[in-house]
């Protein structure tokens, strides 16, 4: 019979393949995209409309035969209605259906909003302006044609990168003619002439304002400092509300948030009806694209900018500040707060909440959740504890290493890909505030904090402890997230909670953002040649030459794996500013997303990943790990390749359940190689050798 392991290491395969069908909002997409109502499709695939709602908001799944036939229909659309950026593929163009028109939901959005959520109505598009295509440098002679956009809308794309000659690159190769000699100019001309912007990416979102992107001589041209300079502006990272570039903007009748004319600079006038009244602009003269998640873009020419952040807004969402931002944002445009309703009494539209998001307003964590200067804690005078959630940073003791490893020649790290985005797949969260219980049952399922004690829980101390992010054996009654809890029961050992912060309503709130994120790295990777069909050995050649092949690819790659840390870390955005006393509210605790509860269960699952691989791979070959910082891992090796020491069956494939080569998140690749005796220098000096085996500092991932 089976082991629970080898079950656990069956599912865990499984897991890691592709879905047959794309997610929910995705079919929702493709079936009004063919102009077709739920009810007709129910009637086709002789179901319910009910079972269609079901199918599109993801909280079931068609079973056979209806799973293939549902399946057909959906590649049929998606050759004839393929997504922003995904070329067509060549089909007859079917009729339009008319739908049924809402009015317009009553809602004020809490930031400038272009559009209120309802369903599309037809908009004019405005008039093109003149175009060039782009070259690599200088200005092209002749015109290239622009490849039709997937909305009518932008035809121009997400975004632009204006230069000083007035050359507005966008994506695809264009280059628009910008007259605008000002920043309301600019304004005005993006919102009525240029075609930026971008559809929304859930039907009951709203659309992208239109990026527009500075370059340092085009800051220049329109009244604004090369860089920020002087106490004040540096300080603050903005321009004083007296620079007269601030004042023609409020001249003109035009807005800044909170966050003034800085590096991000977001100017706006209260939406009218469905007109977009709001421009991003990023000036890139001011560090507004961050050399660590954006390498080398800073200094490429303005068609290569545009080319890189464009597939990133593409692919991704397009960018309203760092990449930790964009990672929030795109939470929320795939899970909107709010969704147009009637009002049973009235009969007019409404804005109600959208089932499966986080709704509109802040929800206050349970003290153990929440950060030492939090209100919750100071005002309470909590003194329980706090949840230690953390990635792993484990060094084993020395004294622990045989002498059979210390002949071992090589060290060999392995990295696994975009870790936080695999634990965010299937990732059951609350929704809901936490209610408090004394004495509670423990529950995988539920999601919460459970004060418990794990200290008697006794593992092989070649190994880290799973329920502590050092690795080492807990002492007490502490605070676990669920997903730690849950692997002790898994492991075989009884837990019983004494008190417990748990969330009534639950939901796979980060499901689609898994999704966008994956499919985004794994079409980015293969883009750089690295694709899922490789061999091991294949792959890891290709990884190794990925980032020479294309420098603009390999930025896009680097941003979108910074998207994944970074939007975790903003779950839990921590205050800013020496003058800031514990116990007062900062802007962050102000926005539904601050959920460091989220952040936890993301962190905790996959800690529990990473071990529950370092436990499969000790019993599948006999090694142990030198070291783990987050999702790195170091192996002594007999050989300079993981296919040195990565467990093999004998017709050639890996072993489930260990670690496995591959491009998609959850699977490893290689980090480094150096010797054994430069790693076990290291760890007697007290150092990691996970955070030097690539050969600098690498940066632990607390998703901060």
């Amino acid at each position: 019979m089976a082991s629970e392991e080898d079950l656990f290491a069956s599912v865990d395969a499984l897991l890691e393949e592709e879905p047959q069908l794309p997610p929910p909002v995705e079919r929702a997409r493709l079936r009004e995209a063919a102009g077709i109502t739920q009810a007709r499709l129910a009637k086709a695939l002789r179901s319910t409309t009910q079972t269609v709602k079901n199918w599109e908001n993801g909280r079931s799944e068609p079973k056979p035969p209806r799973l293939e036939a549902y399946q057909r229909l959906l590649k049929g659309w998606a050759a004839r209605y393929p997504a922003q950026g995904a070329p067509a593929a060549p089909a007859p163009v079917p009729a339009v259906v008319p739908q049924p028109v809402a009015p317009q939901a009553f809602a004020v959005p809490a930031t400038p909003a272009r559009s209120a959520a309802v369903p599309d109505v037809p908009v004019e598009v405005p008039a093109a302006p003149a175009r060039r295509p782009a070259g690599s440098s200088g200005r092209p002679a002749a015109r290239k044609a622009v490849a039709p956009a997937a909305d009518p809308r932008f035809p121009h794309g997400p975004l632009a990168v204006l230069d000083g000659d007035g050359s507005a690159y966008g994506i695809d190769g264009i280059v628009l003619d910008c007259p605008a000699a000002t920043v309301p100019e600019l304004v005005e001309w993006t919102l009525r002439e240029s075609g930026l912007g971008a559809a929304k990416l859930h039907r009951y979102g709203k659309d992208a304002d239109p990026l527009v992107v500075l370059t340092a001589a085009a800051a220049v041209k329109l009244g604004l400092p090369e860089r920020l300079e002087g106490h004040e502006q540096r300080r603050s990272l903005r321009l004083p509300e007296d620079h007269p570039v601030v004042r023609q903007v409020v001249k003109a009748k035009w807005q800044l948030t909170q966050r003034g004319f800085g590096p991000w600079a977001r100017i706006y006038r209260k939406a009218q009806g469905r007109d977009r009244q709001c421009v991003q602009l990023a000036i890139l003269s001011w560090d507004a694209l961050d050399g660590r998640s954006w390498p080398g873009v800073a200094e490429m020419g303005a068609a290569d900018i545009a080319r890189v952040l464009g597939i990133y807004a593409t692919r991704v969402i397009t960018p309203r500040g760092s990449t930790a931002v964009s990672g929030l944002e795109l939470m929320t445009a795939l899970r909107p707060p709010t969704k147009p309703e009637r009002d049973p009494q009235t009969g007019n539209w409404i804005s109600g909440h959208n089932p499966g998001s986080l709704g509109t307003q802040p929800v206050d964590p349970a003290p153990p959740e929440a950060t030492a200067e939090h209100p919750v804690v100071v005002n309470s005078g909590w003194t329980g504890g706090f949840l230690n959630e953390e990635a792993y940073q484990w060094v084993r003791p020395v004294d622990l290493l045989t002498d059979e490893e210390c002949m071992l020649p090589f060290a060999v790290g392995l990295d696994l890909n975009t870790a936080f985005l695999a634990a965010a797949a299937r990732l059951t969260v609350g929704l809901s505030a936490p209610d408090y219980f004394t004495g509670p049952t423990f529950n995988p399922k539920i999601p919460g904090s459970w004060l418990v004690d794990l200290s008697h829980i006794e593992l092989d101390p070649r190994l880290p402890s799973p329920f502590t992010p050092t690795g080492e054996r807990p002492t007490g009654p502490a605070w676990y997230q669920t997903h730690t809890v849950a692997y002790a029961q898994e492991l075989g050992y009884d837990v019983h909670p004494l008190e417990g912060y748990l969330r009534r309503e639950t939901g796979a709130y980060l499901d689609p953002w898994h999704d966008r994120l994956k499919t985004a790295y794994v079409d980015t990777l293969a883009d750089l040649g690295v694709s899922r069909d490789l061999s091991d050995t294949e792959f890891l050649a290709a990884m190794e030459r990925h980032k020479d092949a294309d420098p603009a690819m390999a930025a896009v790659l680097a941003a979108i794996k910074a998207t994944v840390k970074g939007g975790v870390g903003k779950l839990r955005e921590r205050p800013q500013g020496k003058s800031y006393k514990q116990g007062e509210r900062w802007p962050a605790l102000e926005r539904p997303t601050w959920r460091p509860d989220i952040r936890a269960a993301v962190i905790a699952k996959a800690r529990v990943n990473m071990h529950r691989k370092l436990l499969k791979m000790a019993a599948m070959t006999g090694l142990y790990p030198l070291a783990v910082l987050s999702d790195c891992v170091v192996y002594p090796s007999p050989g300079e390749s993981p296919l040195a020491f990565l467990p093999y069956a004998e017709s050639g494939k890996p072993q489930p359940g260990g670690f496995r080569l591959g491009p998609t998140p959850g699977l490893a690749k290689l980090e480094g190689v150096q010797s054994l005796l430069w790693a076990v220098d290291l760890m007697e000096k007290g150092l990691n050798p996970a955070r030097h085996i690539k050969g600098g500092d690498a940066v632990l991932d607390e998703g901060e």
